[in-house]
């Protein structure tokens, strides 16, 4: 970067990378296996199973909508959201943050397992002291990988689809986030930093980098097929859906906020240069989704289904013309009645501010609790009763449906 650029972040930037930099996990397992039973592969109560990261999890799954007011009024699912525990009042694996609205519930007669946790790569690591299982067979001190775990779950219920989300984590997305906030915040738009110029993002979309994920990702949709076939499933008696990753921003025409001033990002948490936001609509999500979705043509497997997700929440995105803030659409609650409609379901990035409870850095720029319901209702249509299939998502009329879901589309 231009050493001028550079001088003029210094002095600002200390406290804002101290904001930023558990974003590094914005991508954000389950314990034990369950006792063995007569259930299993074919037999018993159909489950769906869901493994990868945080686009899965639930992350931000707490929120329903955002305010700059008081953040009582939409918090839908209180203190305990990511609580998976046997008592319910703990993680299961510190900061996975599997939430109580995660997809993977789609509902009666089907039961849900959610083994996904946030920050998860296709290959388990570690970072900042926590444990991040891939879908691999990671196995060590207690801890396994989201393959291995889902082996032992698969092998006592009768698993009928394995929801898949992964990769986002392998293209440094965090990273690329936190770069492209901190341009926006430290440089004036008349000599802006440009992440989507800057080659620690640009480096990610190299077409050596895209094969090299793209290898990883079909290796660890294959070892998810491989924890099946260990748990005694034959390759008709579950199917797997790979999803990719949906748009959280608009395209620069898109913003209700200018990016002129700090507005975009200190009242709607949205801070991205126009240049930067046309790249991640344009270059940088494509080309995830396109990664993913090959990766998924690229195993072979007769089994495997997509899910499209990139446009499921047009209309609904965070600092997009249409909806707002509680207080801009005169919203006083979650609860009231119209407040999905109005409300964004991809939650702000609070920078500084997230440090402080109750939020958490962690949930920045994730799915939030209506979003999460709707990709709920498109795997619910995605099981179709038993024979899964493909499509994409998107919403299909305003309002909820009678599980309390966003009305949603697969086709």
């Amino acid at each position: 970067m231009h050493h001028s650029i550079a001088d003029r972040r210094g002095s600002r930037l200390a406290p804002i990378v101290a904001g930023l930099a558990a974003v590094a996990l914005l991508y954000g397992l389950a314990g034990p296996a369950s006792p063995a039973r007569a259930d299993g592969p074919g037999s018993g109560a159909p489950w769906t199973a869901s493994v990868g990261d945080s686009y899965i999890s639930g992350e931000a799954g707490r929120w329903a909508g955002n305010t700059n007011g008081s953040s009582s009024a939409i918090d839908a699912l209180g203190s305990r959201a990511y609580d998976d525990n046997a008592a319910g009042n703990g993680e299961q694996i510190a900061g996975c943050h599997r939430s109580k609205a995660a997809e993977v519930y789609i509902g009666s007669p089907v039961n849900g397992v959610n083994l996904a946790c946030s920050g998860a790569k296709t290959s388990t690591f570690s970072a900042e002291g926590r444990f991040k299982p891939g879908l691999d067979f990671y196995n060590s001190g207690g801890n396994e990988g989201q393959a291995l775990m889902l082996q032992h779950f698969a092998a006592s219920h009768n698993v009928k689809l394995v929801a898949v989300s992964i990769g986002g984590n392998n293209f440094n997305f965090a990273g690329i986030v936190q770069t492209c906030i901190e341009d926006f915040l430290l440089t004036p738009e008349w000599w802006q930093a440009n992440c989507s110029k800057e080659r620690s993002v640009t480096n990610n979309f190299t077409s050596s980098n895209v094969a090299t994920q793209k290898t990883a990702i079909k290796n660890a949709i294959l070892n998810v097929a491989q924890a099946m076939t260990n748990a005694g499933y034959a390759s008709s008696q579950y199917s797997i859906i790979v999803q990719d990753y949906p748009s959280p921003i608009p395209s620069a025409s898109g913003f209700r906020y200018s990016q002129s001033g700090y507005t975009r990002q200190s009242t709607g948490g949205c801070g991205f240069w126009n240049t930067d936001a046309n790249y991640a609509n344009s270059t940088m999500l494509p080309t995830i989704d396109s990664t993913v979705l090959g990766a998924a043509a690229a195993t072979g497997l007769a089994n495997v289904r997509t899910m499209e997700l990139i446009s499921a929440f047009n209309g609904h995105r965070l600092c997009e013309k249409g909806v707002g803030l509680l207080e801009e659409e005169g919203l006083s609650s979650w609860t009231n009645p119209g407040a999905v409609d109005r409300s964004e379901w991809i939650n702000q990035v609070r920078t500084v501010t997230a440090i402080f409870p109750p939020y958490e850095i962690q949930e920045d720029l994730h799915p939030n609790y209506w979003a999460q319901l709707a990709l709920r209702n498109c795997l619910g249509q995605a099981y179709n009763e038993g024979t899964p299939r493909g499509g994409t998502c998107t919403i299909s009329a305003t309002g909820l449906n009678s599980a309390g879901e966003p009305n949603m589309s697969l086709h």
